[in-house]
């Protein structure tokens, strides 16, 4: 996987492995990205404040995940399901992925399901779900973190 291009989607790293695992030998090119047609059509089909329900085309889902590492960074994903349907064109990834929420401290898991359109050998349709109620619930957790005002080896406060 290339790692220059898409330096600015580390955070994102594991999503997109455990992806390409899922669609290898059905999907041309080296990294996620590199794998969507330039007007693929994404569905989220989950309310998320900030989040779009619909994306077109590929520079504007790498608009939208742009920021992704701003606040969550993923450590890992697995538990990675592949469901093949009988027109060869539609595949069903189940997932999940693992990682931190950066200004807590808290960790973040989440399943995902997605059901995903190919033609030409790219992904030209993506429909995504998600436990959105573990997103939020990552995302409005109180800090694990200990404030720098407190003393690391001991928890006194200087």
């Amino acid at each position: 996987m290339p790692t220059t291009k898409y330096a600015a989607f580390d955070a994102l790293r594991p999503f997109f492995e455990i992806v390409q695992k899922g669609l290898s030998g059905l999907v041309d090119g080296e990294h996620y990205f590199d794998t969507i047609a330039d007007d693929a059509f994404f569905e989220f089909l989950y309310e998320f404040p900030g989040w779009p329900r619909t994306i077109r085309g590929r520079a504007n889902l790498m608009a939208q995940y742009s920021g992704y590492g701003n606040n969550i960074r993923l450590h890992s994903a697995d538990k990675l399901v592949v469901h093949h349907a009988e027109d060869g064109r539609v595949v069903i990834l189940e997932y999940e992925v693992h990682g931190t929420i950066l200004a807590t401290g808290v960790p973040y898991d989440n399943r995902f399901l997605s059901v995903i359109t190919i033609g030409n050998r790219k992904i030209v349709h993506w429909r995504d779900y998600m436990d959105s109620l573990a997103a939020w619930n990552a995302l409005t957790a109180p800090s694990n973190k200990i404030p720098s005002s407190v003393n690391k080896n001991d928890g006194s406060v200087p």
